[in-house]
């Protein structure tokens, strides 16, 4: 299906055109959203009375990449979370001198408006000091959640040696830019649907519902065979004990021709004002990419509500008509 002629459907209108690796999150009435934007360049926020107020509200740019150096290019996936009283963005950047040289940073506000006061650089993340291994190779993704009286990180990074396989890691957090422990290998990619072309996991999104906690992650290269998978473990069980989780053997979120999405992923979760579970999520509206599918812009976001089924969360594309 090409770029100039893609099939219209009733499940492939974007919610919001052109942004990558949507996160939304809301605090109280105040609904918030960002994403990657096409120029990989910048790091911008929007903000709303109500999630369907999201698409028509003005878009504010917080942070511009640097001229050279650390955090000059492939500006990706920032996701804005709270820690404690500050609000945090966490984003991958690259350098224009070394593009591929990918490591996870964070932003800090000084205040309490995320769209009005300043936000600081508050550098690359730290790894522990018995860790010699994060950060080291090409790292993205990062994403953080609290569970059990702690806070965890999980993000995607390539192994150092042999095939630069893309695994999934998780570790504790002390502080907002610090690991409290070292990492432990949480996926690989093992299965032939998390091999297209570059063997990866990447993308976590995490999600606690009843006596279950949730990561899905994406896998395969950016073209139409980018996919969602899907690791659980029970709400009380050490996530540092990697024996605890368990890892689907599919796809949970794949291309649909039929529909007209194509290589949707790169996920984050959210409650609706309903109180219902929602994941917003990138995807095409064709398959005929030209050039390089990672610099192809229209990569737009999408909003579904997710069911759940003998204890495991649920995607249907029809549930792309939501009631939020």
């Amino acid at each position: 299906m090409n770029r100039n002629n893609y099939l219209h459907t009733a499940w492939n209108t974007p919610f919001i055109e052109q942004r990558a690796d949507p996160y939304i999150t809301h605090e109280g009435n105040a609904w918030y959203f960002t994403a990657s934007i096409p120029s990989y360049d910048a790091i911008v926020l929007r903000r709303a009375d109500s999630l369907t107020g999201l698409p028509g509200a003005e878009e504010k740019v917080l942070w511009r990449s640097h001229a050279s150096g650390p955090m000059s290019l492939h500006i990706w996936a920032p996701e804005i979370h709270r820690w404690g009283d500050k609000w945090m963005i966490y984003f991958a950047a690259g350098e224009k001198e070394d593009i591929w040289r990918i490591r996870p940073y964070a932003l800090m506000c000084t205040g309490d408006d995320p769209m009005r006061d300043e936000w600081v650089e508050c550098g690359m993340l730290t790894r522990h000091r018995d860790d010699p291994f994060s950060f080291t190779e090409f790292s993205l993704d990062m994403t953080i959640f609290s569970h059990g009286g702690k806070t965890y990180c999980v993000w995607a990074e390539k192994v150092s040696v042999g095939r630069k396989i893309s695994n999934l890691y998780i570790a504790e957090m002390t502080g907002p830019t610090t690991l409290g422990t070292p990492q432990m290998l949480l996926s690989s990619p093992t299965y032939a649907w998390e091999r297209h072309e570059f063997w990866v996991n990447e993308g976590p999104a995490f999600l606690r519902e009843g006596n279950r906690v949730y990561l899905t992650y994406s896998a395969s290269d950016t073209s139409p065979a980018y996919c969602m998978g899907l690791l659980w473990a029970d709400a009380d069980a050490d996530l540092m004990d990697i024996s605890c989780w368990h890892k689907l053997n599919h796809p949970v979120l794949q291309t649909d021709a039929a529909k007209g999405l194509y290589g949707p992923g790169h996920n984050s979760f959210f409650r609706g004002e309903n109180g219902l579970v929602y994941t917003a999520y990138h995807a095409r509206q064709y398959d005929e990419i030209i050039g390089d599918p990672l610099y192809d812009p229209n990569r737009h976001c999408y909003i579904m509500r997710v069911d759940f089924e003998n204890g495991l969360p649920v995607f249907r594309y029809e549930n792309q008509q939501f009631q939020p």
